[in-house]
């Protein structure tokens, strides 16, 4: 399996994306992806530890799902640069997740899963609703240690979204409900691996959000045709048939999304040009966020594509969650938000969006 590499040609593309399978000795697969085919020699491996179990548990009242991983307490947090779990291999150092001394772009199985492709080790308690069934990938968007969305660089950004295109394709082929890319960003998110990455969380189940998203574009909701409507107000830049903008019902201090001016279901349905300017999109909109208090903004960014048995109606967004909503000043989710689900928020959306479009 060493040597294996597969040539992965997506439709419509100008280019070849080489992806490169190894499956490590603990059972977990490591997947490089790259426009130049990867080589080199694997080197020593970092094995998880097994007997992984997790479990979903239903809230009645809130049509809400839980899931319990007691195993994930003993992630790693914080390590030195010199034991980051992220990096290539490098000779005379700690093993790695990804024994190759060189990678553009990799994703593999997170050892800390909250969810499990056989359901566990052992048998869901007696308050379950059953076993935590699904896939948590580690995407990790360059070997150097540090970096962001911005600093990687268009063909890096690119090369992210035709992974993630990639990512989609195997894992609602292997029966996953909701795929969900996300990126943490920030301790004050709980970020515990400061190495730029994200990561995939493939669900059996199609999370409440998501779900409730898909009944209102099936019952005729337009977001396009809502944002059109605004004439311009929350608007913070365009490129090449894609806008960001702070939607007027944001729930966060600078809430921002990108989304495409024509719908589709996903990254998946985009052209070459598409793909193109959604990666010059996530990189200047981590740009405005950083610009706006002089200091890397702490976020959470998530693809909200569509559930893999959603219609074509759905409508694809890319979405930033910032929750610094002044400089040195955090936005808490405190009681009114955790009891309701309804949002204070401190900052107007139109005058964030106003704020954003001059940076």
């Amino acid at each position: 399996m060493d040597e294996d590499k597969t040539v992965v040609t997506l439709e419509g593309r100008s280019r070849t994306l080489f992806r490169r399978d190894h499956i490590k000795s603990d059972g977990r697969k490591v997947s490089l992806y790259g426009f130049e085919s990867p080589s080199g020699k694997v080197g020593p491996e970092l094995v998880g530890f097994g007997n992984h179990s997790s479990e979903l548990r239903r809230d009645p009242l809130r049509n809400t799902w839980a899931i319990y991983s007691p195993h994930r307490q003993s992630r790693t947090f914080m390590p030195a640069t010199a034991a980051d779990p992220l990096a290539p291999e490098r000779p005379g150092s700690a093993p790695t997740e990804i024994p190759f001394s060189e990678f553009e772009l990799a994703v593999f199985d997170n050892q800390f899963s909250s969810l499990q492709a056989d359901g566990g080790a052992s048998k869901p308690s007696r308050w379950a609703t059953g076993s935590a069934y699904g896939r948590c990938e580690v995407i990790v968007y360059t070997a150097e240690s540090e970096g962001s969305l911005q600093s990687i660089g268009q063909e890096r950004r690119v090369l992210l979204i035709e992974a993630l295109i990639d990512r989609y394709k195997s894992l609602f082929e292997g029966g996953a409900a909701y795929v969900l890319p996300f990126e943490n960003r920030g301790q004050e998110v709980g970020v515990t691996l400061p190495h730029p990455h994200g990561q995939i969380y493939a669900f059996a189940i199609v999370p409440e959000p998501q779900a409730a998203a898909a009944r209102a574009f099936a019952a005729g909701y337009d977001l396009v045709a809502d944002h059109a409507s605004w004439d311009g107000a929350f608007d913070i830049a365009t490129d090449d048939g894609f806008v960001a903008f702070s939607p007027p019902f944001a729930r966060f201090p600078f809430e921002t999304w990108i989304m495409p001016i024509r719908p589709c279901r996903g990254p998946w349905d985009l052209n070459a040009d598409g793909i193109e300017a959604l990666a010059r999109m996530l990189g200047d909109i981590p740009r405005r966020l950083d610009s706006l208090f002089g200091a890397p903004m702490p976020y959470m960014m998530s693809f909200q594509a569509a559930p893999r048995e959603a219609g074509d109606e759905f409508q694809f967004t890319v979405q930033f969650f910032p929750i610094m909503r002044d400089a040195g000043r955090l936005k808490y989710l405190a009681s009114v938000e955790q009891f309701t689900g309804v949002f204070t928020v401190d900052v107007v959306p139109e005058q964030a969006a106003e704020r954003l479009r001059v940076l």
